[in-house]
């Protein structure tokens, strides 16, 4: 039954002008939001404030990638590794460990299930998941001849591989080159041949973390071509193998490149349009289309991708990301999906020259808004069936199928419900042996990882949302969630994490890797655990819009009424408002802080937050009750710097004694943190051995038992990114002269040892026995990403990272 916009206002009790922005923004028609939880309604509702977060995302790594000059060098990571091992002369296998983690490949230093220590043993690192959540996945191959061995491609984990059809995944190579993996191609000609394009170019901020294609002719052993490492392949979104194997085509964000020698060592720029997607012809190497990444175009090849000529289409003009799928039974027929305003289907029936407009109407004959709005975020397109040139399927927000060759396209998935699919997809593949009949099996890649239809035919097809029947999630160890930060209970073992994407999640040792759950959703940020009560735990959504859970992470937030930064679903308005001063946090009501904001929990007083956004806030009662127009108090007890506030320490033992670090690289200190106006002076300022960098300040570690040593770190791919002073701030030394120039995002002092110290970076962890002065000469792991946080729990380590999960390691042997 078609449910009106005034049916669906009075029944989830919004305003009947929030019902088209929802199904707008969420891709979504008005069925599947009639069968929202409305606990799930209300998040949708809040992110209408936030409606570019995978831009917003961006930009925040951006930014702390940026070098002093506000630039980010092509090859960044390849080059600071190259230079490190240049300085060092590695040419000796390493120690087998430094201050008591494992040094070298990861089969040295990975476990997937606790690994007891005694004495100097070599311990291991041990992965704590989630190995039920999954990450954001843009590619997926399938060997031809044995389908139960694929290959996934995730954003921020590198390349993973299952040899049992997706009951079980584990990473390639934990030391790849580079782990931001954007798309993955499979030479048709030697199925062990694979390519995988690094540098996620799917955004409007500059590409990050690119290092061009590597490539594996073994399926296992995989090396960069070096060719492409360069800043033309700073990200590459796509790549195409020519049926013989002999050409290759990659899309990337500065054009088109082409190479036909088989060393890979020469390639040839044939388009300057920054592109999404290329395509051969899946029966003729002379063919092939291209779709462009934000131009509003799509072009078409006769002569093997040497030459190229714009297609042409009827009816409203293109704009933003194409999308392009050859149709399996016809490939004159391609399809385009078109980001326009939330998605427009065009069909070429001349192999990709001239497209016209498909009607793209939903189950009410409205337009269907099936990417929501962020097409150039998430935008699949999928005709694969042999038998059937008009069976479409469409990946927005959600899943979309049409059996008219775009006319009509109907929902078949439902983001979110449990048993369905995962939101934002980006890739859809057929199982090798798909023929429309006996076999009709299609995997899907999308923010929350690998899914699979088992027979396309039935999924989607129940009479009304929610469209769960014929999904099979296969995040089986496929650990690839994105931490921004984490917190953990010694009491309990629990460990909460705020991940890209994915919300806060909770780790429960007695559920292990998986068994990770969601206490709250949206994008997670910084968390904290209340070290006298297992029960509470805080985390934060975008922004510094912090939360509180005081069940000791078992349930989600159904009710909207976590936050204790002053936001609440106001019930007589029916829109997120937000309570009166002093019950709410400024810099949070107006976006006036980081996208991924720095929060902390006094060491000294579990009753004391401070938040950080352009000034510094600070609440003495953060367990005080929530009620609509009351909650914990809020002060400001630093003002604006100009600069928004990027880290901060409390310093253990003394609540008066408190840094703060600022974007722009600024640094503060105070001595009387708890008055109710502290004094800040800006240290590192003046003289010869003064604080240098003024670039993002990513991270403060006060030493445990000298609160006059403090290490700080910067980001940027820039020389000395870790300082320290021993004088509370008078006289600093750089102490990265053997780290790879990378951003430096943790530091972790151990606790009963504090000559040793520990280093995440943008390429994994560095240890020192001699508190900084050297450090180890290779990454000791837990694998080559980036590690956003390091936290104790006793004398565990516990690493966040930000592409393969979380990871611990016992050290209280060394």
């Amino acid at each position: 039954m078609t449910i009106s916009d005034a049916q669906l206002a009075r029944e989830k009790n919004i305003r009947i002008e929030q019902v088209p922005l929802l199904r707008r923004s969420r891709g979504a028609t008005n069925e599947t939001l009639q069968g929202l939880p409305d606990a799930a309604i209300r998040r949708a509702l809040r992110r209408l404030n936030h409606p570019d977060l995978p831009n917003a995302r961006r930009l925040f790594r951006l930014e702390q990638e940026r070098g002093d000059d506000g630039t980010v060098p092509a090859n960044a990571q390849g080059t600071a590794l190259d230079r490190m091992r240049a300085r060092l002369g590695i040419a000796e296998p390493p120690a087998a460990q430094t201050a008591g983690v494992p040094t070298g490949p990861a089969a040295e230093g990975f476990a997937a299930g606790p690994t007891p220590t005694a004495g100097m043993q070599l311990t291991q690192w041990e992965w704590l998941g989630p190995g039920n959540i999954g990450g954001r996945t843009r590619g997926i191959v399938i060997h031809p001849e044995d389908p139960l061995r694929m290959w996934a491609a995730s954003a921020g984990g590198g390349v993973w591989h299952t040899g049992d059809g997706g009951r079980k995944w584990a990473p390639v190579d934990d030391f790849l080159g580079n782990l931001a993996c954007s798309c993955l191609t499979m030479d048709p000609a030697a199925p062990t041949t694979i390519y995988v394009g690094t540098g996620e170019g799917f955004s409007n901020a500059d590409a990050l973390r690119g290092n061009g294609v590597f490539r594996t002719t073994d399926g296992a052993n995989w090396a960069p071509i070096t060719a492409t490492q360069t800043a033309d392949f700073r990200a590459v979104t796509r790549i195409a193998v020519s049926r013989t194997g002999e050409v290759v085509l990659a899309a990337t964000t500065t054009g088109l490149f082409r190479c036909s020698d088989s060393e890979r060592k020469h390639w040839t720029q044939v388009l300057d349009v920054p592109l999404g997607i290329v395509l051969f012809d899946p029966t003729d190497d002379q063919r092939a289309v291209a779709g462009a990444l934000d131009a509003g175009a799509a072009f078409v090849s006769s002569d093997g991708g040497r030459t190229w000529q714009t297609a042409t289409h009827e009816s409203k003009p293109w704009s933003g990301r194409v999308e392009l799928a050859y149709a399996a039974k016809d490939p004159a027929i391609v399809y385009a999906s078109v980001q326009m305003t939330s998605g427009r289907i065009w069909r070429s029936t001349d192999g990709g020259r001239t497209y016209r407009l498909r009607r793209t109407l939903d189950s009410s004959s409205q337009v269907a808004d099936y990417l929501g709005d962020q097409g150039w975020y998430g935008n699949a397109v999928w005709a694969g069936d042999p038998t059937d040139a008009n069976l479409v399927v469409l990946g927005g927000v959600d899943l979309w199928r049409s059996t008219d060759g775009g006319d009509h396209i109907t929902e078949i998935s439902t983001w979110w419900h449990p048993r369905s699919v995962h939101a934002d997809h980006h890739a859809i593949v057929s199982h090798p042996s798909y023929d429309g009949t006996a076999n009709r099996t299609v995997l899907f890649g999308n923010d929350g990882g690998v899914f699979m239809a088992q027979d396309l035919s039935r999924t989607g097809t129940e009479p009304e949302p929610p469209f769960v029947e014929g999904w099979t999630e296969l995040d089986n160890n496929y650990g690839v969630t994105q931490f921004f930060s984490g917190a953990g209970n010694r009491i309990t073992g629990k460990i909460i994490g705020g991940a890209q994407d994915n919300g806060t999640l909770c780790f429960d040792p007695a559920l292990g890797a998986e068994g990770w759950q969601q206490i709250f959703g949206g994008d997670g940020g910084w968390c904290a655990s209340d070290p006298d009560d297992p029960d509470v735990f805080y985390g934060e959504y975008v922004f510094l819009n912090i939360h509180r859970n005081t069940d000791g992470g078992t349930s989600d937030d159904t009710d909207g009424d976590r936050y204790i930064s002053g936001q609440f679903w106001n019930e007589t308005i029916r829109e997120w408002d937000w309570k009166p001063l002093p019950f709410h946090i400024p810099d949070a009501k107006n976006n006036q802080a980081l996208f991924i904001a720095p929060f902390a929990l006094d060491p000294n007083n579990a009753d004391r937050l401070l938040a950080g956004g352009l000034s510094l806030w600070r609440t003495n009662n953060a367990k005080e009750p929530n009620t609509p127009s009351s909650g914990p108090t809020w002060q400001a007890i630093k003002p604006s710097a100009g600069s928004k506030i990027s880290a901060l320490a409390v310093t253990p033992g003394d609540s008066d004694l408190i840094w703060v670090g600022h974007v722009n690289g600024m640094l503060f200190r105070t001595t009387n943190g708890t008055a109710a106006t502290p004094s800040w002076a800006r240290v590192g300022v003046t003289g010869p051995d003064r604080l240098r960098p003024s670039r993002y300040c990513t991270c403060v570690t006060v030493d445990p038992r000298d609160p006059e040593t403090v290490f700080v770190a910067f980001g940027g791919f820039e020389a000395d990114n870790l300082w320290v002073t021993h004088d509370g701030g008078a006289r600093w030394s750089r102490l990265a002269e053997t780290l790879p120039d990378v951003p430096i995002r943790a530091v972790a002092i151990h606790p009963r040892r504090t000559e040793l110290l520990y280093c995440g970076t943008e390429v994994g962890l560095y240890a020192s026995e001699d508190r900084g002065v050297t450090w180890s000469a290779t990454n000791e792991g837990p694998a080559n990403c980036s590690v956003d946080q390091l936290f104790w729990m006793d004398e565990t380590l516990v690493s966040a990272t930000h592409g393969r999960g979380m990871f611990r390691i016992d050290l209280s042997t060394v």
